[in-house]
């Protein structure tokens, strides 16, 4: 079957891999779209050390083929969003509805494929870059069947954790200000979970004068190219501050653009030795720096709430799908990815 790996070195589209069976709780899945995320393209780069070689991609929807022993919810034919966590569900912390703090999800890759009889890596224990993946049953979500593939690949991922930031780890509330560093696939869902929770301003800053438009549609109500006319807007400074992008001198700008009582959200990715600074004494007004775990999300609830706010208008999924491509070019859509020219780019198979 096809797959896009990554040996160390470059990265292959590849027809030569194989997926085993499900065992006990798992469930192999026809993967039929899957978001581009640039979590993925940060393994290349060394951003997200990870063993290789690895089946790339996180963020995908398909249909049930096989289900283990033990596995209930979902049967073959069902059409389903896949999450990341592959959390085990007994644990103190999934105990406490907190799964994205459970200490076996993601942390220990699995080999569930092979190539040339050798074992591969397979990526946040999802992989949805390969025609068939193998999960664990917690994270495969069943969806409508009415909801297009690569519209319901984005929910694992980027609406997750863009969307979820808001609504469960900030908490933003009705009427509160909320800025926006970045508005690229976790940013735009920033701004549409700032829109759902309420929030009467949000500010989109991106230095792409371009990407204006979508940021407005998904909920914007300002946009700048740069922080600095966010004072205008907001006097007194934001009540929720999310950076979006993963570099220190705009975690920074997060911090300083809070309100009293103010939270910065940590979103973007920098390099795992990326270090930031703040001018302590700012923080003794009761402001927060936040950091946030794939949304804070419980993904079976979660990915069932977002797929029903999309049936219903309030919750944008097909805006967010700017191309597809065939997974065979996959280096024209992580080219796309990497040069901004796409909120989201979709494989298909």
């Amino acid at each position: 079957m096809r797959g896009v790996v990554f040996d160390g070195e470059q990265i292959q589209v590849v027809d030569d891999l194989e997926v085993r069976e499900p065992g006990p709780g798992e469930v192999l899945v026809a993967i039929s779209a899957a978001g581009l995320c640039h979590s993925d393209l940060s393994v290349v780069d060394g951003t997200i050390p990870f063993p290789v070689p690895v089946v790339l991609g996180h963020e995908g929807a398909g249909v049930v083929e096989a289900v283990g022993v033990g596995v209930t919810h979902v049967s073959p034919g069902d059409h389903v969003a896949l999450s990341t966590l592959a959390n085990c569900g007994t644990c103190a912390e999934c105990d406490r509805g907190r799964p994205t703090m459970c200490r076996q999800a993601i942390g220990r890759p699995g080999k569930p494929f092979t190539r040339g009889g050798k074992p591969v890596y397979q990526f946040a224990s999802n992989s949805a870059f390969a025609e068939r993946t193998v999960v664990q049953a917690v994270q495969a979500v069943r969806i409508p069947k009415d909801i297009p593939m690569p519209s319901a690949a984005l929910i694992g991922c980027g609406v997750l954790t863009g969307v979820g930031a808001v609504l469960n780890r900030a908490r933003v509330g009705l009427g509160e200000s909320v800025v926006v560093i970045g508005t690229g696939g976790i940013g735009l869902n920033v701004l549409q979970g700032a829109r759902i929770a309420g929030a009467s301003t949000i500010v989109a800053v991106d230095a792409n004068p371009g990407k204006e438009a979508v940021a407005r549609e998904f909920g914007a109500t300002h946009f700048l190219t740069s922080v600095e006319g966010v004072r205008e807007i907001l006097p007194d400074g934001a009540d929720h501050a999310f950076e979006c992008v993963g570099r220190v001198e705009l975690i920074r700008q997060a911090v300083d653009l809070l309100d009293r009582h103010g939270q910065a959200v940590l979103l973007g990715v920098p390099p795992a030795t990326a270090e930031a600074s703040f001018l302590v004494s700012s923080m003794y007004l009761d402001k927060s720096i936040l950091g946030c775990r794939y949304g804070s999300s419980r993904p079976q609830r979660d990915i069932a709430l977002y797929a029903q706010l999309y049936r219903e208008g309030r919750l944008l999924l097909d805006e967010l799908v700017t191309e597809t491509y065939p997974v065979e070019d996959f280096e024209k859509a992580a080219g796309d990815a990497e040069a901004g020219r796409v909120a989201r780019g979709v494989l298909t198979f």
